[in-house]
Order: C-alpha cells, then structure tokens, then sequence
C-alpha cells in the first residue's frame, strides 16, 4: 500500500490535468476540483468527495472517458471507492469497467420529479421524452437526387450507428425549403425504429431558446441543461439561431460538451455553413466542424421530375409527363415551392372542373413561372456593374487594384450576397477570385458607405434597380 500522500497527490494531478483538457472549464470546476485523493493500494483508488451527487455525477455522466484515464495511471484492475464525509452516507464503490453512461443509468430511476422535462407526456410517472417528430417526415417519404444524397447518406450512416460514427456532429445546411427538417427527422425516426431503447429529440433552436429564458427566469438552468444532458440523440433545426445569444450558447455548449463526451449523437441544421456563421463563440464553431457538414442544393432537373411525380400521386392528381416536364422547366424553386406551385395547380384545376394540361399550367403557374425564370445570377450582376461604372470585364477581373475597380468588386459582391442563394465561397471565387471573408469585407464596407455617403447609396440603388428588373 502506498502511503505517501504526496505520490497520491501527483498521480491524481496527473489525472486532474487530462479530465480538464476532456471537460469544459465549468465542469472540471464544479465536479472535478474538489475531489481529493485519499490512498491508492493497487486496487482500490479512494477518493473524497463532498456529497453524493458528486458520486452521481461522476457515475452517470463522466465514466466513459474516465476509466481509461484510471485503467492508464494505476493499472487496468484499479476500483474506484468514494468517501462521503456523512456518518450516515457510506461510502459508494463502483468498479472502474462499470456500464454507466449517463443517459442510460438516468433512465432506470424512478425519482425522476425533480428533473425539468420540457416534452414530457403527461400523466406519466417515469420521464419519457416526446421526440418531436412529424410522422410524414421519413426517409421513405424523401425524395433523393444528386442535390442531397451525402446528406442522405450520411444520415442513414447516423441513424444505424448514432454516436459511433465520423459524423458528429451531423451538420446539414442549405437555403429553406431544400428539406433540411424533412432529412433529420428522417433520421430521427430511423433510430428509433432501429434503436428503440435512445432517447431521440428534435427542436428547432427558436423553442431551445424558448425553453431556456424561461428556465433562466425559473432559476432553472441546471436542470435545464441535465434534461438536455439525458439525450441520446439531440437533433437541433436553424442553429444559426444562436447568433448573439450568449447565454444559450453557453448552456448549448456544456450540452453539446457532455453529449460528445458521451458518445451520443448530435445533428444539426443551418441555412449556412459553419465558416459564415456570424456572433457564435469560436469554441462552438470549432465543434461544428468536427463531424460532417454537407449541404443540400436546389434540386436538379432529375430529382424536380421525381418531387413533382411523387407529390402529384400524394394529391391524387393524374399528371401527364408534359406537364410534370413543363413545371421542371419552369419552376426553378426550392421543394418547397415546387408542392406550393403543384398544389395551386391541382386546387384550381379541381375548382374549375377542368384537367390538368399543359395548357392550365401555364395559366395557373404564370405567377410562379415569371418570378423564376427572373432568378438574378452572379454573371448577370457583374455585367451590369461593368456597364453601369463603364468598366471592362477584363479589367474588372483582373488583379488591378485600383479604388475604382476595388469598389466596383465589393459592390457587385454586396448584391451577389443580397440577391443570389450563392454561399459566400461561391460569391467571392466568381469576383475575383476571392475567399469568403474578404466578400464579408466588402459587404460590410458598401453597407457602411451606403449609410454615411448619399451619391454613393443612390449609385448603388440604381444599379440594383437594373439588376432586378433587367
């Protein structure tokens, strides 16, 4: 047996050091610190603690990663032995190769009145969480084209092996009306039907911060935070939400930390990528990088023949391939505005008694059709810069760096941003050759002028003026 309380104090800052570089700064606080080693006698580590929930905590949240730094320091056999400094609280042993996740031991509880369940079904006792999801929203109700199949891939990678695979997070982006929510429920119902013993749960980031203002007000926020923490599967909708929100981004940081460490599952939905995320801490944004981001596009001519076929059987509407061809030609929209643009269709065809021809598409559609075939491109903004300041395309693209050229650049990039679905990246490779941040940069400098210089702001409204309308 060892006696020299020093060498226990060194082994444990040993193992100190690499629970804080595994935990947030909050957690490595609250639970970690104010553990003190009492001996070591090559089996048995025992350590004081100040209460039981700290022998709770430990056990159903840090186990996990903790083991293997125990089993690496004092040997693979080592036990853990908690002290609780109360005559009537024995200590606690828990072998150190104990099955103690944390969601699973908290879900075998019967005491479970004192945790917050925003999504609880009433009238029972034992929490069981409501996942949120719409039933119409399956992979079988999905439509795959070459817009989304890594989103799709991924996603059913995901929902056989939740937490056990490289996409964790889960990062699905693209504009609205594409099926961001469409595709995580989808997966969302997968793992249930596949795993039906994970607690699933999807919300949109607006109900989050709901959730958590009320809690904040409650004085709620730890179990707000624990409830979160009893997850296995946490899918969060428009995560782009968080932007400026300081507070829920610390709560979702302490849940996505917990989560990981975990080894649950996290997906995540936003109509931009990380790297145009704006006003969200680094250290989130750094997480957000760590799985899979994979975008969803607006669907190509294929996958629109396909939505308009499936969604016209779902309406009970008899199609001919002439019409379902001519919307695919004229309807350059998102899903979403294609069954808008269906639906009107098969509604006003109905109203009027008539059949759906090619003839009442056109007639119906005009509105849809007019709008989109005037969809502004990143092409048709250049060449009216060009020839609104009288500059030649060759020496707008070049690598002239004059404060006319400059300007005419970071103007044709400010309406790029304002008036196309281009992410960034795409904005700033087609003007120039430039990346992301400089096309931020430039927005934000015409922004700037348009508001302290007026000839500057009419030369700007002009052009744009021209650009919608030509």
């Amino acid at each position: 047996m060892l006696n020299n309380t020093q060498t226990y104090s060194d082994m444990w800052q040993t193992c100190l050091d690499q629970i804080k570089a595994r935990t947030s700064a909050e957690e490595f606080e609250k639970w970690f610190q104010p553990i003190i080693p009492l001996e070591f006698d090559g089996t048995t580590l025992r350590l004081k603690v100040p209460n039981e929930s700290y022998v709770r905590q430990i056990e159903k949240n840090y186990i996990p990663f903790l083991k293997p730094i125990i089993s690496q320091l004092y040997g693979q056999q080592t036990r853990l032995h908690y002290a609780v400094p109360r005559a009537t609280a024995p200590a606690v042993p828990v072998a150190a190769d104990a099955d103690t996740t944390a969601i699973s031991r908290f879900n075998t509880q019967t005491n479970t009145a004192n945790i917050k369940n925003p999504f609880v079904i009433p009238g029972l006792k034992k929490i069981i969480i409501d996942p949120q999801l719409n039933p119409n929203l399956t992979f079988a109700t999905f439509i795959e084209g070459e817009c989304n199949r890594l989103a799709r891939s991924a996603g059913m990678s995901v929902a056989v092996n939740p937490g056990n695979n490289p996409f964790n997070p889960l990062y699905i982006y693209g504009d609205s009306g594409l099926g961001k929510t469409h595709i995580v429920q989808s997966i969302g119902h997968e793992v249930r039907q596949r795993h039906p013993e994970l607690q699933v749960l999807y919300v949109s980031m607006n109900k989050f911060q709901a959730q958590f203002q009320t809690a904040y007000k409650n004085g709620e926020i730890p179990d707000f935070i624990h409830f979160y923490q009893m997850i296995d599967v946490l899918i969060i909708d428009d995560i782009q939400e968080l932007t400026g929100k300081t507070g829920t981004q610390n709560a979702f940081f302490n849940i996505f930390n917990h989560l990981q460490l975990a080894g649950k599952q996290l997906i995540l939905t936003s109509d931009k990528p990380p790297v145009e995320l704006k006003d969200i801490e680094q250290r989130l944004l750094t997480r957000f990088k760590w799985g899979l981001s994979a975008q969803l596009n607006t669907p190509d001519y294929e996958t629109k023949l396909k939505i308009i076929r499936a969604k016209a059987q779902k309406l009970g509407a008899q199609i001919t391939d002439d019409v379902v061809a001519y919307l695919a030609d004229n309807i350059s929209a998102n899903v979403r505005e294609i069954e808008g643009a269906l639906s009107s269709l098969v509604a006003n065809a109905s109203f009027l008694g008539r059949k759906i021809t090619t003839s009442l598409a056109k007639e119906i559609l005009k509105v849809y059709v007019k709008l989109y075939q005037k969809e502004v491109t990143i092409d048709h903004i250049i060449e009216v810069v060009c020839e609104y300041l009288n500059l030649d395309f060759a020496r707008f693209n070049s690598t002239e760096r004059t404060r006319e050229i400059a300007q005419a650049r970071q103007i044709a990039m400010y309406l790029a941003k304002q008036h196309t679905k281009a992410p960034l990246t795409t904005i700033g490779s087609a003007i120039g050759g430039r990346n992301h941040a400089t096309v931020l940069h430039s927005c934000k400098a015409v922004s700037n002028l348009i508001e302290t210089d007026k000839a500057f702001r009419r030369q700007v409204e002009e052009i744009e003026k021209i650009v919608l309308t030509q």
